[in-house]
């Protein structure tokens, strides 16, 4: 398979990165190279003995006979002794006590025994390092030896031995092979760099091989240009910021001279490094897919695929009326066909780029239907991606083709096969509309095959084409009805309800079919329950005469006998809309619905676009970017299609960066894995805002709120609400609900659901809230000595800094969803102001937020509140209050607030870091003898002096601007021409902070001395003095 092998050959450069040249005049070499391990060279070296006798000894005292065979004067009892040696340790056994001996035969002419010792130096030197520097002597020599294949043997073992101690000595031989004569020792060489800066990269930048490594590109050999841009691109990955391959059009020409001459491994590293590189205009993308469009007809399937990911990229750059354009799309489908002639297992992976390919541009193969057809005697996995690429393809010019075929499909015995086809024939009907009779037709003698599962799938799929259009086929119902006894599977029954109840009126006996469900409404999965309710209301305002017991009879169930919330809030809903207002209830239960979407299952665009970026590799097998499966401290660079890029985008490539969306770089996001533990335990309930703050321990809650969706707290209520109780008094009467008595009069807050099924917040979707939350008007009283009273007759600052909005969670990390954001403090409350935007395909609702605990004890004061749902690329702009009476927990670095944010597609998690200056109140100055006494009291160690560099602002306008945010000057004093501000501030949790700035005139550099008693806020606090006195 294209990609494991080209998986297995990078990471196994040690022995595999031989070029064309080499083949010629080292060939033992490399057939020796290529092997697990070396002793199959007896054939190779004339030798008439088979290498098998030396696995098969089990003889007692070996290591002892062997400790003297290897110190024997005789060449080939060495030689055979080292066999010996290495075929035990390649069968496990521990042979580290002959190291000494072993290195001793390191000073041989003999290559095949170097060879071997080698060998045996590579896999025990780790453990032996003390023993290891023994050898580096032989290495310093072999470097220099006449015989190229001994030197670029030498620099490759070096570079395998991950031993800190020999590394040094490693630099000096290394860097004469990379400016060796031989092409053979440079391309070594370069290999060589990549694995010295995986063990120690600092010393490769200091000893300036990085630059010797751009130089290797301009070699006049086209292997030690690949092995160059394959090390280049190798350390780039651990330092995605660092700009290491400077491509630009010169140096894209030399490596498109060398992808013509170089093999076959060397081609991938340099198509994979041209996809990197953005070009200037739409003629040098021309040009460059010119060039590498010969690639297409390689042999090789993994240089075919890189090819076209190179080619893809640069068509986004290409005018469409261009008629190389054209051209191109012709030429881009041949190979993509080809491979679906090789094994099952690169069928597959060709299969799944290709599905990638056609969703970016289907017109590259709208032609090729038929090499999509399924054989007999495809795998299944191979059968699915097949019929999954056929519906993508399938338009009005092929769908009386494709439909043949997938009926020939459902016949088939694979009855997970039989299911998809089934499927993709109502995928058909809804994307192609000239074709939805002739499906419907299909689906019809499908059913009427009475196979069970053929069945269940065909009902499945018509209530989606009766979605789509509706009131068109309503005449196949009776023949649906007749299947209802065979429906076993939730998706099945709950399916057919939602016919029975959409078309009530045009079924006579209706409400029988509904209450044959109803006899075993408890045993049903939730999915038929909901269906079920939803279905007997429709009825309900259908035919209210007729059906007043058994709308009063699921309601009973839904409510007073289900536990599920889901049920019993959707249940409720109905139930008090039936009882108030019979009009608005049929206003929503039989409102028009939305016509569902073509094609509901294609990638966001978004995360289209970066896989799109990584054909050729397991992220466009597993259709998934590189960040979700891979692990470990490489930064994974995001990466996009040029010209798709937004307005306010930087496209993303080695050569011009990544444009950080504010000056300083967002913190990296936490792995979810380190949040779960914590934010499950906090509370979501908004804190309240009369009588004391709640103890710690109440912050604490059942393992259910932004995961299992009980959002119940969310809605206002002062603290956990109790479970809703049973109103034994309510009338239980056979009359119609719309004459009856009221439910039980349960507060919106019990109610809290939508009709989805799912919890809706009341604050964010019902009645708009009368007053902002409470935080806003009321002290918060408690704390230590009272420290947020906001009423102590200080004035409220408004100047305050607010920083510009940073981005905190990229729309690839959230499904689509967009959040940026800052902090302000505003009126005396912190306030986090964040901007949602929703890059998916579908409309986003619910939305919830919780932090983690941290150093300020910062925690919502309310919910957050998104009042509509947000829809595709819309921004939405929301104000969280926030109060600082939660869980405290030291982060590292002290600023640090972990976020968690649900909607109704997931539970995101990300990071960011406040202003500590936002946490600064309004009664932060001191008296000037307290502030005097307290300055003396702090230790001297607790000072720390900070160089505030570049502000060319005067003493007055620094501490009116400073004032803004809360830093209230003392005192002032004028020594020398420097002039001395004396400021105090007071954080929310009771620190306070003294500073003295000193600013000389004509002088734009200050200087600030802190004294805290709490010595590690003062980094933070210096940090608010630059942004607030710089901005």
């Amino acid at each position: 398979m294209c990609v494991y092998k080209r998986y297995f050959c990078e990471k196994t450069e040690v022995y595999r990165v031989g070029g064309d040249e080499g083949k010629n005049h080292h060939h033992h070499y490399y057939q020796h190279t290529t092997l697990p391990t070396p002793l199959a060279e007896n054939r190779q070296f004339g030798s008439k003995m088979t290498d098998s006798k030396y696995f098969t000894t089990t003889k007692k005292g070996e290591i002892f006979e062997l400790k003297a065979e290897l110190n024997s004067d005789k060449k080939e009892k060495k030689k055979e002794a080292v066999k010996k040696v290495i075929a035990s340790m390649t069968v496990g056994k521990d042979v580290s006590a002959l190291f000494p001996d072993v290195v001793n035969c390191m000073q041989t002419d003999n290559l095949e025994l170097k060879k071997l010792v080698y060998l045996y130096l590579m896999n025990y030197a780790k453990s032996q390092p003390d023993m290891a520097i023994m050898a580096v002597n032989t290495f310093v020599k072999d470097c220099e030896d006449p015989n190229p294949l001994i030197r670029a043997l030498a620099v490759r073992t070096m570079g395998c031995i991950r031993v800190d101690k020999i590394t040094e000595y490693l630099c000096e031989p290394l860097r004469k092979c990379l400016k060796d004569e031989d092409p053979y020792v440079r391309k070594t060489a370069a290999v060589c760099v990549a694995k010295l800066h995986d063990i120690n990269a600092q010393l490769v930048e200091d000893q300036g091989f990085l630059d010797t490594l751009k130089d290797l590109i301009s070699d006049s050999n086209p292997m030690v240009v690949a092995n160059a841009v394959a090390a280049l691109s190798e350390i780039a990955e651990s330092h995605p910021n660092s700009n290491l391959l400077d491509l630009n059009p010169q140096t894209i020409n030399k490596l498109l001279t060398a992808l013509n001459e170089c093999t076959e491994w060397g081609q991938i590293f340099i198509l994979d490094c041209l996809a990197n590189y953005t070009p200037r205009d739409d003629r040098e993308s021309q040009s460059i897919c010119e060039r590498v469009t010969p690639r297409l007809s390689h042999a090789n399937s993994a240089v075919v695929l890189s090819a076209v990911k190179v080619l893809m990229k640069f068509m986004e750059m290409l005018p469409k009326d261009l008629d190389y354009y054209g051209t191109l799309l012709k030429k881009l489908a041949p190979p993509l066909v080809t491979l679906l002639s090789a094994e099952p297992e690169l069928q597959y992976v060709a299969l799944r780029n290709i599905n990638l390919i056609v969703q970016r541009r289907p017109e590259i193969l709208k032609h090729e239907m038929k090499v999509f057809f399924v054989k007999y005697n495809d795998p299944i996995y191979v059968k699915l991606e097949k019929l999954d690429i056929m519906i993508r393809l399938a338009s009005q010019a092929n769908i009386a083709q494709v439909l043949a075929e997938l009926k020939e499909y459902a016949t088939e015995v694979d009855v997970d096969f039989v299911r998809k086809a089934v499927r993709a024939i109502g995928r058909c009907a809804i994307k192609v509309e000239q074709s939805a009779e002739r499906c419907v037709s299909t689906l019809l003698d499908l059913i009427q095959t009475k196979v069970n599962y053929v069945v269940q799938e065909a009902i499945v799929v018509i209530k989606d084409i009766f979605r789509k259009y509706p009131n068109k086929y309503e005449s196949v119902i009776a023949t649906l009805c007749e299947n209802l006894d065979s429906l076993d599977e939730p998706e099945a029954r709950a399916a057919m309800i939602w016919i029975v109840g959409e078309y009530a009126e045009r079924i006579d006996n209706a409400d029988e079919l509904l209450e044959s469900f109803l006899e075993g409404f408890h045993d049903e999965s939730t999915q038929v329950q909901l269906q079920l309710l939803t279905a007997i209301v429709k009825l309900f305002l259908k035919k209210p005469t007729e059906t007043q017991e058994l709308v009063q009879q699921v309601l009973s169930l839904a409510t007073q006998d289900s536990d599920n919330p889901d049920l019993r809030d959707r249940g409720y809903i109905y139930w008090r809309l039936l009882s108030t207002d019979p009009v608005a209830a049929k206003e929503v239960v039989l409102a028009e619905k939305p016509l569902i979407s073509e094609e509901t299952d294609l990638i966001e665009p978004t995360l289209l676009e970066e896989l799109i970026c990584h054909i050729g590799t397991l992220a466009s097998v597993y259709h998934k970017p590189p960040s979700a499966f891979v692990e470990g401290s490489r930064g994974v660079q995001h990466k996009r299609l040029p010209g798709s890029a937004a307005s306010g985008e930087s496209v993303e490539s080695p050569d011009t960066g990544s444009a950080p969306v504010a000056s300083e770089a967002p913190p990296a996001v936490i792995p979810s894995q380190d949040l779960l533990g914590d934010l499950l335990n906090l509370d979501l309930t908004p804190t309240t805002t009369t009588g004391p703050p709640p103890p710690s321990s109440a912050m604490q809650m059942g393992a259910m709120d932004l995961l299992g969706g009980g959002l119940d707290s969310l809605m206002g209520d002062e603290s956990e609400p109790p479970p809703v109780p049973l109103r034994r008094d309510t009338p239980q009467s056979p009359q119609s609900p719309l004459q009856s008595p009221s439910p039980p009069d349960y507060s919106p807050t019990e109610l809290g659901g939508d009709l989805g099924g799912s919890p809706a917040m009341t604050a964010g979707f019902g009645a708009p809230p009368t007053a902002g939350p409470p935080s806003f008007t009321a002290p918060v009283s408690g704390g230590l000595d009272d420290l947020f009273d906001l009423g102590g007759g200080v004035g409220m600052s408004m100047g305050a800094y607010v920083p510009p909005k940073m981005l905190w969670l990229p729309a690839m990390k959230a499904k689509g969803l967009e959040i940026s954001g800052t902090f302000g403090r505003r009126a005396g409350v912190v306030q986090m102001e964040m901007t949602l935007t929703n890059k998916a395909m579908s409309v986003m609702t619910d939305f919830a937020i919780q932090f983690n605990r941290n150093s300020f004890g910062l925690a919502p004061a309310g919910p957050l509140q998104v009042l509509t749902p947000v829809s595709p690329n819309q921004s939405i702009e929301a104000v969280l209050p926030l109060n600082t009476v939660g869980p405290v927990m030291k982060m590292e670095p002290l600023n640090n607030l972990q976020v968690a944010v649900k909607n109704n597609i997931d539970v995101f998690y990300f990071s960011c870091q406040y202003p500590i200056s936002m946490l600064f109140v309004e009664d932060g100055k001191m008296e000037r003898q307290v502030f005097l006494a307290t300055w003396k009291d702090i230790p001297n160690e607790n000072e720390s002096k900070f160089q505030l560099n570049d502000c060319h602002l005067n003493a007055d306008a620094a501490s009116s601007k400073l004032q803004g945010s809360n830093i209230f000057t003392i005192a002032k004093r004028t020594v020398e021409g420097q002039d001395m501000l004396y400021q105090s501030m007071k954080l929310t949790n009771g620190i306070w902070v003294l500073a003295e700035l000193r600013a000389q005139a004509g002088n734009p550099n200050y200087t600030v001395s802190l004294r805290c008693r709490a010595p590690e806020v003062s980094q933070c606090v210096f940090q608010s003095y630059e942004a607030v006195l710089k901005n």
